[in-house]
């Protein structure tokens, strides 16, 4: 897969990757923080671009860190293993298609 550069993308610079459902009809897009050697992905809900979920640091290195966005942090853990998956599998191998549904309901408060 080649990456390229989308207008839907969340920042300049910024590569979609491609995204992911959970199956009960939330869509999860997944970005890189760029075309080439990316050290990040981003994962954000639906097309709210400020609705960050999880941050994964350290793929250049190799030293994976999860960060989790503030609606997301009291998620369920088998769903963010999930989701963290989820993602990690689309960013390296693009498309829509994940392996595994999840394996929990994420439940958000906004407010």
């Amino acid at each position: 897969m080649t990456a390229k550069a989308d207008s839907d993308s969340p920042k300049k610079g910024v590569v979609r990757r491609g995204s992911f459902s959970d199956g009960a009809g939330s869509t999860f897009h997944v970005f890189a923080s760029s075309a080439d050697a990316p050290g990040a992905l981003f994962v954000h809900y639906e097309s709210n671009r400020a609705d960050a979920v999880l941050i994964v640091t350290g793929l250049s290195s190799g030293n994976l860190h999860a960060s989790w966005g503030p609606r997301w942090r009291a998620a369920a853990r088998p769903w963010q293993r999930w989701c963290q998956g989820a993602a990690l599998h689309v960013f390296y191998n693009g498309g829509e298609a994940v392996p595994a549904t999840a394996t929990g309901r994420a439940r958000v408060c906004d407010g």
